[in-house]
């Protein structure tokens, strides 16, 4: 997964936008107002997803490519290399996880207004 692919992806997910409030370099994706990925245009090889903790341990035990979150709560944070052995399929199930961990932070009204509940 490149980064306009990784872009397309976050971009088609309900009330997401996208940002640059680090700078020029690091692009940043929210939901209503809340980060759930940035990557840096700089180098596009990686990317920052929230995860929840007990996966985030099993997954950088499990993948070589990811790593605590580089600048980030470690905790909380992973970062993704994208040129590695991980497929286009896991690497969407990590950006899904970390929008949904946001999304489910997110109070019952706001998830209405996004759309993702009746």
């Amino acid at each position: 997964m490149n980064i306009e692919e990784l872009r397309d992806y976050c971009l088609q997910k309900k009330g997401v936008t996208e940002s640059f409030p680090f700078g020029e370099d690091t692009l940043v994706f929210k939901v209503a107002d809340k980060m759930f990925l940035l990557t840096s245009l700089s180098e596009p090889h990686s990317f920052n997803a929230k995860c929840e903790p007990e996966r985030a341990v099993e997954l950088r035990e499990q993948y070589e490519e990811v790593k605590p979150g580089y600048h980030m709560n470690k905790k909380h944070w992973n970062t993704v290399h994208t040129n590695g052995r991980l497929n286009d399929k896991q690497l969407r199930v990590m950006v899904d996880h970390s929008y949904e961990l946001v999304l489910a932070s997110l109070s019952k009204k706001m998830q209405k207004e996004i759309g993702e509940i009746e």
